[in-house]
């Protein structure tokens, strides 16, 4: 009896709850989507581990005042995809919501990881309705939730500014922000904080090799700030390897897993190539120096295949961090046992010895943001010293004119690398190693090349304010052209040295991190300037972090490498001091350098100087289709310059950057005032402008005209001998072996071209100007259409630049060398195929 009363009693609760579950049903629906992850633990044991919920867009949860949630949901159906050849795995899950039916659009998602592992997700797609999908863009890693302590949130990929947030959003809005700027606490920062701050260039000395400057936060040493990742202001002594991986970085700005492992591979083979270079001149018991023209020859030249040996695997060792080292079993299986070739020496390997190629790469080589056309002759000092370049030396030379009808003509131009180097001299010019400042003048012919017409080499003189001064001309024959050849090695140093330092470190890496810190701290993701933005910071913060640890720190690679060794980073500061973000436009540049006059009539309001100046003509109409796209894309969003105004996000992101991501600057009047939509305009073109088309040209070429030791070298260890002297009757004697014995050793030249190996290659995951990770970056029919036209712009101005280098009238185009200037083609075609080292294509962002 009481056994059948308990049963009656559980069917009368069974039909009760399925009564409400039927209930439940009339006013409920169901979201359908699917999720991508990568670099995850085995697919079975994620499962009940990942918990999902969505917000409402337009339903409002009165008890939190946030959007209303959905019911939990959990990974289902996981199917592996696109299989990654190093290993790193991706799967697609299903996801199935259960919502009220009033729920509307989701706005956003918050997502739990209880799982041990940290994984990578890429995206979210949702099916709302027959017609309606909601995208989600989300590229993070998500940690366990017993590290991070809290769940992450991810909106969907529509913009608003904010005030047109839904009211359903506003908290999560701030709530997210709030988030990424932290409270301040104190510490190392681990690699699972999503915290955004800023900090000095504080982590560049080293206690085997002594205290470097702070940089930034004083008059002495002004800087950009950097990142700020907690980790002890000076290396520890237990550090080893020249190529470290570094994690104290937001995760949301590391390298994707494909990347990281791209790079550990990179980094691994261009290690080999310094290894081995070394190991086999051990084995022939050379000496460190080059003996001859063809022992360098030899470093790009042999087998194209090598076992890997022993001996080679403890070298490794020696140079790789172990989180790299690790990786050589797969990565060194099959190797090449020498460099790469360079085009240099590919197409013509005496181009290097040409005058006009030496001109030509002013104008179109990896430093062609330097030369600037001559105000008045002679070239002064800012401290009032002349130069000692007379009118005797070059008259005669500029083609029929007079020194007076050429500058009346603009056309003396100067490649001047003297004032910032003469206060460093003294410090620079130790341990063997011997620098000069340099001027040199050249004269535009009349087919538009630069013809040079004479070097000044200069030295501190014995008493303070005095200087040293030489000037050498270009020579036929004899001893006469072999001076000259030794003069532009000198002026070939400087300019190395300018361009790895100011034109590649400074004035692209450096001075971009404070806009990430910024965007991230002050502008929502949901924020239609952060979306227009964000493509064009991918990896930048990773690259500076393992730039700082690798090659910018105290006996770094560049200490070991560049002529102003120990000086360098306070070389780079005092550059620093003349740094205008006004400036940094390209018409803006060229335009102060005197390669361009306004006219309203040409593009970008400019007119160029000559036509062929490969750099300013590519890349004009390259800024122009970019300052067109973001034009209309700010106008889109901000129908007048008070909704600028008015948008207090956009107002702090440029207080901030003024005030602490450039503070060293803060009271600078060239900043613009951000009251106008032509302002913002302005400020976003110059700062895409920097991130993806000015590093690129200064960039991905690197290999192919620097990895030829003898175009560019990095350091000079004789000075040119004065005439009465015995090392002037040892030139004389044999002017070649004076010329290798200048140059920097097997070591130092073989440790540069395997840093250069690396940072001019391209990787599978890059992303390209005119293009995005997604086609569904942003959901928004108008943006995405008017970003296709901004991509076909491109593709125009791509077969506009093909013509120019096909055109043999050009003469700046390919130049002795025969290499077209392709540094600034912004080809959006067959991106899979320009991996490596290809010296072409536009990178939306500083990604190496």
């Amino acid at each position: 009896m009481e056994h059948s009363r308990i049963i009656d009693c559980l069917n009368v609760f069974q039909g009760s709850v399925k009564a409400q579950l039927a209930e439940s049903k009339k006013h409920s629906e169901s979201i359908k989507g699917e999720i991508i992850i990568q670099h995850c633990p085995a697919k079975s044991s994620l499962g009940k581990a990942i918990r999902i919920k969505l917000y409402s867009l337009s339903k409002i949860d009165p008890s939190t005042g946030k959007g209303k949630l959905s019911q939990e949901a959990h990974l289902n159906n996981g199917k592996r995809i696109h299989k990654k050849p190093n290993g790193n795995r991706g799967f697609q899950y299903e996801l199935t919501f259960e919502v009220d039916r009033d729920f509307g659009l989701p706005g956003a998602f918050v997502i739990w990881n209880q799982h041990k592992h940290k994984f990578f997700l890429q995206s979210m797609s949702l099916q709302v309705t027959f017609r309606q999908m909601v995208h989600f863009e989300c590229k993070s890693w998500i940690y366990p939730n017993h590290l991070t302590q809290k769940a992450r949130i991810f909106f969907s990929n529509t913009c608003y500014l904010p005030s047109q947030t839904p009211n359903s959003l506003l908290q999560l809005r701030k709530q997210e922000l709030d988030t990424l700027r932290g409270d301040g606490t104190p510490g190392r920062t681990r690699e699972w904080h999503r915290v955004y701050d800023y900090d000095f260039y504080n982590d560049l000395g080293d206690p085997q090799r002594g205290e470097r400057p702070v940089l930034g936060g004083s008059v002495s040493y002004p800087y950009p700030r950097r990142g700020k990742t907690g980790e002890p202001h000076i290396h520890s002594e237990n550090e080893k390897g020249m190529f470290k991986i570094d994690n104290c970085i937001p995760p949301d700005e590391r390298f994707s897993p494909e990347k990281l492992s791209e790079f550990a591979k990179k980094v691994i083979q261009a290690t080999l190539h310094y290894v081995v270079s070394q190991g086999e001149s051990v084995l022939r018991e050379e000496t460190n120096q080059f003996k001859s023209f063809n022992e360098i020859k030899e470093l790009f030249s042999g087998k194209k295949n090598q076992v890997v040996q022993e001996w080679m695997i403890r070298k490794l060792e020696t140079h790789l961090a172990k989180e790299i080292f690790k990786e050589t079993e797969r990565g060194i299986k099959d190797y090449t046992a020498k460099f790469p070739m360079p085009q240099l020496f590919a197409g013509n390997e005496l181009a290097w010895k040409d005058d006009k190629e030496f001109g030509r790469q002013m104008l179109a080589g990896i430093n062609a943001t330097l030369i600037q056309c001559l105000q008045a002759f002679p070239p002064r000092s800012k401290n009032g010293i002349w130069s000692s370049i007379r009118r005797s030396h070059i008259e005669h030379n500029l083609d029929g004119l007079t020194l007076q009808e050429a500058m009346n003509q603009w056309r003396i131009f100067i490649l001047d690398h003297h004032d910032y180097l003469m206060p460093f001299l003294g410090q620079i010019n130790k341990n063997g190693v011997c620098a000069y400042a340099s001027r040199t003048l050249l004269f535009l012919k009349d087919d538009a090349t630069l013809k040079p017409l004479a070097i000044e080499l200069s030295l501190p003189g014995l008493s303070p304010g005095t200087e040293i001064h030489r000037v050498f001309r270009p020579g036929t024959n004899g001893s006469e052209a072999a001076l000259w050849q030794l003069a532009k090695v000198h002026v070939a140093v400087n300019d190395s040295g300018y361009h790895q330092l100011i034109s590649h470190w400074l004035k692209t890496h450096a001075v971009v991190e404070p806009f990430i810190i910024a965007t991230r701290r002050q502008l929502s993701v949901m924020h239609p300037i952060h979306r227009l933005l964000d493509p064009h910071f991918k990896d930048t913060m990773h690259t500076n972090a393992l730039a700082r640890i690798t090659v910018l720190k105290a006996g770094g690679i560049f200490e070991k490498t560049l002529y102003s060794g120990e000086a360098s980073m306070e070389l780079s500061s005092s550059l620093y001091k003349e740094w205008r973000f006004d400036e940094q436009s390209l018409p803006g540049d060229l335009v102060k350098r005197g390669l361009a006059f306004q006219n309203s009539e040409c593009l970008a309001g400019i007119q160029l100087l000559f036509e062929d100046y490969p750099y300013g003509a590519d890349g004009l109409e390259i800024w122009v289709a970019t300052k067109r796209w973001v034009t209309d894309f700010c106008r889109y969003f901000y129908k007048d310059d008070n909704s600028l105004r008015s948008d207090h996000e956009i107002q702090e992101w440029w207080s901030e950057i003024r005030k602490i991501g450039h503070g060293d600057k803060c009271n600078e009047t060239w900043w613009s005032s951000m009251t106008t939509v032509s302002d913002l305009v302005e400020a976003l073109t110059t700062l895409i402008w920097i991130s993806s088309c000015l590093h690129a040209s200064v960039n991905f070429g690197q290999y192919e005209y620097a990895g030829h030791p003898l175009n560019r070298p990095t350091k000079c260890r004789n000075f040119i001998a004065m005439e009465g002297t015995r090392e002037y009757a040892e030139f004389l004697h044999d002017p070649d072996k004076f010329f290798l014995k200048m140059l920097p050793n097997r070591s130092e030249i073989t440790l540069y071209l395997a840093l250069l190996e690396i940072l001019s290659a391209h990787t599978s995951d890059e992303v390209y100007l005119g293009q995005r990770q997604s086609p569904n970056w942003i959901d928004d029919v108008w943006v995405k259409q008017r970003f296709e036209q901004f991509a076909e712009e491109l593709n125009e101005v791509h077969k506009r630049i093909v013509e120019r280098n096909a055109d043999s009238k050009l003469k700046n185009r390919r130049g002795p060398s025969t290499i077209p200037y392709k540094l600034l083609d912004p080809t959006v075609s067959n991106i899979k195929s320009g991996q490596g080292i290809t010296a072409i294509g536009i990178p939306n962002s500083i990604s190496m």
